[in-house]
């Protein structure tokens, strides 16, 4: 017997509330022409891993908790004197969420950890590049619940990055709250 198929929250959102919404507002002909996110890439560079290549296997795992999947460890492209970096030296971790991870990992974005953050007033609406991709910066990873606060012994930032299928940066600003990104007025 085939079981049945587990939906994320924010995927039936999508196609609840979302799409009939952007059809609305845009005047889609198609239902397949209305942008919707592709992937969200979490990044997190860690400048003492010039030193302490263990800072870098910590972040990795953190992300890995916060992603709930393994991510990649990034290494230098080539030699920085000045920053004492070698080629090929451990400096950061980068994970690729996509489907149902990807879903999940919005989800809780936007409902636990950005409410989380100390004095937030918003995300800075002005962050896409162009061609519908939105970029914000955390500076604290303690905010996802699956960090456990006592276990951390460094505070690390991190790059989220949400990409979506949408032409311009208006499409996907309302796009993006539609899915109750919290964007500041």
């Amino acid at each position: 017997m085939a079981e049945a198929q587990y939906t994320p929250r924010m995927r039936k959102h999508y196609e609840d509330v979302v799409r009939p919404a952007m059809i609305e507002q845009f005047g889609y002909k198609n239902a397949l022409e209305v942008p919707a996110i592709t992937k969200v890439v979490l990044n997190m560079g860690v400048g003492e891993g010039t030193a302490d290549r263990k800072k870098v296997d910590n972040a990795a795992a953190d992300l890995a908790l916060i992603a709930g999947q393994k991510p990649v460890v990034t290494k230098a492209r080539n030699a920085i004197a000045g920053f004492k970096l070698r080629e090929n030296l451990a400096i950061g971790a980068k994970v690729t969420l996509r489907k149902q991870r990807m879903y999940e990992f919005v989800d809780r974005l936007v409902t636990i950890a950005l409410p989380r953050v100390r004095d937030f007033r918003g995300l800075n609406p002005k962050s896409f590049d162009g061609a519908g991709n939105f970029a914000l910066g955390i500076k604290e990873h303690l905010i996802f619940p699956e960090i456990a606060y006592d276990k951390v012994d460094q505070v690390l930032g991190m790059d989220v990055i949400v990409c979506t299928t949408a032409r311009t940066d208006d499409e996907a600003r309302a796009l993006l709250k539609l899915f109750n990104f919290p964007f500041r007025q």
